[in-house]
């Protein structure tokens, strides 16, 4: 499929920066969401003379999802040491929050201009234990996530809801675990050569991620007991971890001339919030009908791998290779820090497209609980 030349005025991502992730009760396990994003953004606007870009940004968007309330943007803007005068907007779509802020974001440099820093963050070690206000004489009942639906439309956990995918799409443990080794195997290397090191910010005294493990090979995974159901095929190796971390990028009209990422397409859609693993699908496919392109164009793919059976069944419904995903590891690896997950993808498709040059035309996507995927389409400019 072609696609029409470039509009000039598209939003670019111009930098991307995020931290090592962390595994939620280690390394990060006292650092709160807003001082996560802070030296992220605090570093993105450091970088900005330097691009040609203003001091500070027009505005400050992050997505998360299980942090303190309180505008966690707006904090972590001004923990950053910027200007009393840059408003902060928190976005939550749940795993899709960072995602979903750097297409608001790219909405409005479409709209009104000026440099946007837009990501996401979060802390699980330092999530707030919440609880349902107590019945008259009886005592708060805590809960660990919010509802992603409603009970009559079926609200399963995430765990449960990618295992009865696998199964309904024949992706069976093997399989689930030899695409768990890939990753580790891929995130290792790409370590190993240095291949990350630009996109990282030390923060708390952590300098690289913490999850991904050298020789992870599928006998050792297949030793894991299933996790969410008896006879299940879902376990701790090829499910994504619980993780601490932060990822921001900076998006400026295409008019500034500058070299980058070219967003050309953003969507979001919902399916049957009993399957939110399949969101990915129909958002992938409405932003790449956005973009005049198909999935032969792309070069670099970037899927938020939650679950290996989820992202497998994902492929297999577009008709995508999975060995087209994620080429230098992936979330099932690196870790899953919820609300920033999204812009981790952002980031890794900058740094495989505009650091190390590979390809024109990048997709990132990220399924949602309660039945939500969100995706963005970018092309390089250099």
């Amino acid at each position: 499929m072609s696609r029409a030349p470039s509009l000039r005025d598209d939003p670019v991502v111009v930098a991307a920066l995020r931290t090592p992730i962390g595994t939620a009760g280690q390394a990060l396990r006292d650092v709160g969401a807003a001082d996560l994003a802070a030296p992220v953004l605090a570093e993105l606007a450091r970088l900005g003379p330097s691009l040609g870009l203003p001091a500070a940004p027009a505005e400050v968007v992050l997505g998360n999802c299980m942090g303190p309330g309180g505008d966690v943007a707006r904090v972590a803007t001004l923990a950053a040491g910027l200007p009393h005068d840059v408003p902060a907007l928190t976005v939550d779509r749940q795993c899709g929050s960072g995602l979903a802020a750097i297409e608001v974001a790219a909405a409005l440099v479409r709209a009104h201009g000026g440099v946007v820093l837009a990501g996401g963050v979060e802390s699980a070690s330092t999530a707030p234990w919440r609880s349902w206000p107590p019945p008259p004489g009886g005592e708060p009942v805590r809960y660990r996530r919010a509802p992603f639906a409603p009970a009559a439309d079926g609200d399963p956990d995430m765990g449960l809801a990618a295992d009865l995918l696998a199964e309904e799409h024949g992706i069976d443990r093997p399989r689930q675990d030899a695409y768990a080794a890939r990753s580790h195997r891929l995130a290792w290397a790409a370590t190993e050569d240095g291949l990350l090191d630009e996109e990282l910010v030390p923060v708390g005294g952590l300098a690289r991620d913490e999850r991904p493990r050298k020789g992870l090979t599928v006998a050792r995974l297949a030793r894991l007991p299933a996790t969410f159901r008896a006879g299940g095929t879902v376990t701790a190796g090829n499910a994504c971890g619980v993780n601490d971390g932060a990822a921001v990028v900076a998006i400026a009209p295409g008019s500034a001339g500058l070299p980058g990422l070219r967003v050309l397409a953003t969507a979001s859609a919902g399916v049957d919030p009993n399957r939110p693993g399949l969101g990915i699908v129909p958002a992938v496919r409405t932003a790449l009908g956005r973009a005049g392109l198909g999935l032969d164009d792309l070069d670099v793919v970037e899927l938020n791998e939650a679950f290996a059976g989820q992202v497998l069944a994902c492929c297999d419904e577009l008709g995508l290779e999975p060995d087209r995903v994620c080429t230098q590891g992936g979330a099932l690896a690196f870790g899953h820090p919820w609300g920033a997950s999204g812009a981790v993808l952002a980031v890794r498709l900058f740094s495989q497209m505009v650091r190390q040059g590979h390809g024109r035309y990048g997709l990132a996507a990220i399924a949602v609980g309660g039945g939500q995927g969100v995706a963005m389409v970018v092309e390089a400019c250099r």
